[in-house]
């Protein structure tokens, strides 16, 4: 009896995982946790047991773009990134690095560019995109640096018609293992030559 409902429950988190990924690809969520709620509930999975992890889902979505979005995804990924570049070059300054969606090529329709910065405060960051005259929005967000959860300026501003946001972290953090959660996995990110390589190596480059 046991193993039939450790097999329902299996089954059931491989169906979620099938659907967040489903719901990433078509409604624009970059958010796991979002989209994995969203599925339990389409599905009437309430139990928590059955919630798959972040790297199931992320496995079902590549498989997911492969099959159905086999085409424009490529591009797509491609032509964030190169906007992705071009913002990095512009705030090379506060040693930028990209992460997020667009690095991992798992970038939705409506998919915004995620960048650090590690500048020596948050003001020089809007000081600098006062002297570009791009207008932007700041808030607080909780991002974890080792083993310390803390909030972190957030700024979100539209780069040549892309989304873009930026959090901003103490310089000190920049050797520090940026994590998705306390107990999550780190967060891989990219610097300007990473990114530049990626650009250059064209569609369907994956970071190594």
């Amino acid at each position: 009896m046991e193993g039939t409902r450790g097999g329902a429950r299996n089954g059931m988190r491989a169906r979620i995982a099938v659907a967040a990924a489903r719901i990433m690809a078509e409604e624009g969520i970059d958010d796991f946790a979002l989209a994995k709620r969203k599925a339990a509930r389409r599905l009437g999975a309430p139990d928590s047991e059955a919630l798959p992890g972040n790297e199931e889902i992320e496995a079902a979505l590549r498989e997911y773009l492969a099959l159905y979005q086999a085409d424009e995804h490529p591009e797509r990924t491609a032509e964030l990134r190169r906007v992705a570049l071009e913002a990095m070059r512009a705030f090379e300054r506060f040693h930028p690095y990209l992460t997020g969606p667009v690095l991992a090529g798992l970038a939705g329709p409506y998919a915004e560019v995620d960048l650090q910065l590690f500048p020596e405060s948050t003001k020089e960051v809007e000081l600098h995109l006062l002297d570009l005259g791009i207008d932007y929005e700041a808030s607080d967000e909780r991002r974890y640096t080792g083993d310390r959860a803390r909030a972190v300026a957030v700024i979100s501003l539209n780069w040549q018609g892309t989304p873009l946001r930026l959090a901003v972290f103490d310089p000190r953090d920049e050797r520090s293992a940026l994590k998705t959660s306390l107990a999550g996995r780190v967060a891989p990110r990219a610097g300007i030559a990473e990114v530049t390589a990626l650009v250059q190596a064209g569609p369907g480059a994956q970071k190594e």
